[in-house]
C-alpha cells in the first residue's frame, strides 16, 4: 500500500517565530500557526467555530527567512509533513506524544504591511 504524508495549512502565526541553531550551525525556526473551522450545524442558526494550533519547524535558509520576515499575527500558507515527537513525562514516567509539522515550503499571503519607510 502506498503511503503519503503531506499537510497544507493556511493560518496566522499565533506567536513570534523563534530562531535557534543546532550545534552544527543549522538554523531551526519554530512557530505556531492558528487556523480555524467555522460551520453551522444542521438545524441551528448560530455558527460554531473551532480553532486549532499547529506547531511547525522550519530548517536552514527557510528558517532564517521566516524568522526575518514574519511576526505574530501574519498570515502564511504552508506545506509540510507530519512528524511525531515522543518523550517520557518526568513525573508520571509515561510516554507522551505530540504531532507537529516539518515545513517543506511556504508562501506569504495577504497584503504586506506598511513599514512606514
Amino acid at each position: 500500500m502506498a503511503q503519503f504524508n503531506k499537510v497544507i495549512i493556511a493560518g496566522n502565526l499565533a506567536k513570534a517565530p523563534e530562531l535557534r541553531f543546532t550545534p552544527k550551525g543549522t538554523a531551526v525556526c519554530s512557530f505556531t500557526v492558528a487556523t480555524n473551522r467555522a460551520w453551522t450545524p444542521e438545524g441551528a442558526t448560530e455558527k460554531k467555530e473551532e480553532v486549532y494550533f499547529v506547531d511547525v519547524d522550519a530548517w536552514a535558509g527557510t528558517a532564517e527567512t521566516i524568522s526575518k520576515h514574519l511576526r505574530k499575527g501574519d498570515p502564511i500558507l504552508l506545506e509540510g509533513r507530519l512528524k511525531q515527537e515522543v518523550w517520557e513525562d518526568k513525573t508520571t514516567k509515561e510516554k507522551r506524544y505530540k504531532l507537529g509539522v516539518t515545513l517543506e515550503s511556504f508562501s506569504f499571503i495577504g497584503a504586506k504591511k506598511d513599514s512606514g519607510v
